[in-house]
């Protein structure tokens, strides 16, 4: 008397008997590509899918319970529901580069914007401690955003003056400001 597919999947479960699994893959394996084909699968997906749930019933044979379903039914349901795991993968959104949950966020950090703070506040106290003269370029300079001629033209002074009191303002403020580089 041949072995049912009940008998055969309880074998292949308890021993895991291959001669069993050939069986059983050989009288189901054809009605599930069927079936994922029947569903929209293409043959080679369909394929694939056969093969992950024979893969899959071999693995867990030891967990069927014929009080549950029959052994076909069990295999179907092994092969639907990788077939669902599929369609999800698949249909998964793409990510959007500019969906702003993914964009890094550019803002400081609070411990970048107090050490930020340190230093310009080190900046401002080292061209406070400068001579009047060479703080007034720097200010022209950098506040005002002048040329070197236009602060020339401004103060009256001549191009060289205004560029030795410059170079003798970064020296100073290089030496008072130069563990910050």
């Amino acid at each position: 008397m041949p072995l049912s597919d009940n008998d055969l999947l309880e074998l292949v479960g308890a021993t895991q008997d291959r001669d069993a699994f050939a069986r059983l893959f050989a009288a189901i394996a054809p009605r599930v590509k069927a079936f994922m084909m029947n569903g929209g699968s293409d043959p080679a997906l369909a394929e694939e899918i056969t093969q992950e749930t024979f893969i899959r019933v071999w693995r867990k044979a030891g967990q069927f319970d014929p009080k549950k379903a029959s052994a076909v039914t069990w295999i179907f349901t092994i092969a639907r529901n990788l077939r669902i795991d599929r369609l999800r993968k698949e249909n998964r959104p793409a990510l959007d580069p500019d969906e702003p949950m993914l964009v890094p966020d550019d803002s400081p950090s609070p411990l970048q914007n107090l050490e930020q703070s340190i230093i310009v506040e080190r900046v401002k106290r080292s061209i406070k401690d400068l001579p009047e003269d060479q703080r007034e370029v720097v200010h022209l300079s950098f506040i005002e955003g002048l040329s070197h001629q236009e602060i020339a033209d401004e103060t009256g002074l001549p191009l060289g003056t205004v560029k030795s009191r410059l170079r003798l303002s970064f020296e100073k403020l290089r030496q008072a400001l130069g563990d910050l580089q």
